[in-house]
């Protein structure tokens, strides 16, 4: 992990032991928010028995993420593949718009004689999942709201000018009407220079009756800094692929009590810092609504963001405490009064 330059005491840790549900109004928005919470596999108290009783578990969540979220945010949802399966609708139906799907391919190590082949009848598993989403974003046109991608094309078609033209506006031989007001599925994202150079011509040119184009609030177009805030971010880092070939958290960076590991499930802090740093920006806010260890926030607070986390059970918010204490001094620890 390259290493941050931190000039502000403002992006230590909150850590808030109570429901996240209580405290979300409360938290910035987030541009990343990693869940790791129930599997439906009995895990922790309050884990449903079954996946079948996850979407119950998640709506209240997932209500108040898509209502907070910025437009630029990432979800990270961890899970076991019939969990994610089985909340997908859901998030779908809250605005949440499939990314990918990484499999965490934990090793062979990681069978440890915990799968009976005769008895369960199936290949033991070593993986889970960690799937990516973005908001949908919707921008009224003409009194219906419609995706990025069709709204700009229907905003440029409201002016009367013909599609040619974008090119000319872009200052570009045909890159405007092959990627920028495409219909296939290889539409690309117009950066902010470009989206204003659209917006210019179209209200410099276009009928007048129509304007102002490309604007939300019917009185001025969008500028290519606000256009920009609509998409989530992603930085790739090179050679990494949706699989992740990546050992279970073992040696100093496992927490034990004696030689019981605390948290059955601890995250490793590489596979965090790497979706953390894919998706936001130093300064941004993450949100870890389920902190288990809190090693999502260990991982942001190294690579520069802001992170708002919850844990409802006493006993791991007390180790996340003392372990957010050794590497972000001062953090912000709080107790839920309900």
């Amino acid at each position: 992990m390259p290493p941050v330059k931190r000039a502000s005491t403002n992006l230590h840790p909150t850590l808030t032991l109570g429901d996240a549900l209580e405290h979300y109004a409360s938290w910035p928005r987030p541009t990343v928010i990693v869940s790791d919470g129930a599997y439906g596999v009995s895990g922790f108290p309050g884990d449903p028995p079954t996946h079948d009783g996850l979407a119950a578990w998640y709506a209240p969540h997932v209500a108040v993420w898509s209502e907070r979220a910025l437009p630029s945010a990432t979800l990270w949802f961890w899970g076991t593949e019939i969990g994610w399966a089985t909340v997908h609708p859901l998030l779908e139906q809250h605005g949440w718009e499939y990314r990918t799907c990484h499999v965490w391919d934990k090793g062979i190590a990681h069978i440890a004689g915990n799968a009976n082949t005769r008895t369960l009848r199936k290949f033991p598993v070593v993986s889970e999942v960690c799937v990516q989403y973005v908001r949908k974003v919707l921008l009224e046109s003409a009194g219906v709201r419609l995706p990025l991608k069709t709204w700009l094309r229907h905003e440029w078609e409201r002016s009367g000018l013909p599609l040619r033209q974008t090119n000319e506006a872009c200052g570009v031989k045909n890159a405007a009407t092959r990627k920028y007001f495409t219909r296939c599925h290889l539409w690309y994202y117009p950066p902010a220079s470009a989206f204003e150079q659209i917006a210019a011509f179209a209200n410099a040119h276009g009928r007048p009756e129509g304007r102002p184009y490309f604007s939300v609030d019917g009185k001025r177009p969008l500028t290519g800094e606000e256009w920009a805030t609509l998409r989530a971010k992603f930085h790739c880092e090179v050679g990494v692929t949706n699989v992740w070939q990546e050992p279970a958290v073992r040696g100093p960076e496992r927490f034990k009590e004696d030689t019981r590991s605390i948290h059955g499930n601890q995250k490793p802090l590489k596979l965090l810092d790497r979706i953390i740093r894919a998706s936001s920006d130093p300064g941004d806010v993450v949100w870890e609504p389920f902190g288990g260890l809190c090693s999502v926030a260990v991982a942001a607070f190294n690579a520069g963001r802001r992170c708002y986390s919850a844990e409802i059970a006493p006993t791991y918010h007390a180790v996340a405490s003392r372990r957010l204490a050794k590497c972000a001094p001062q953090p912000r620890v709080e107790i839920s009064a309900a």
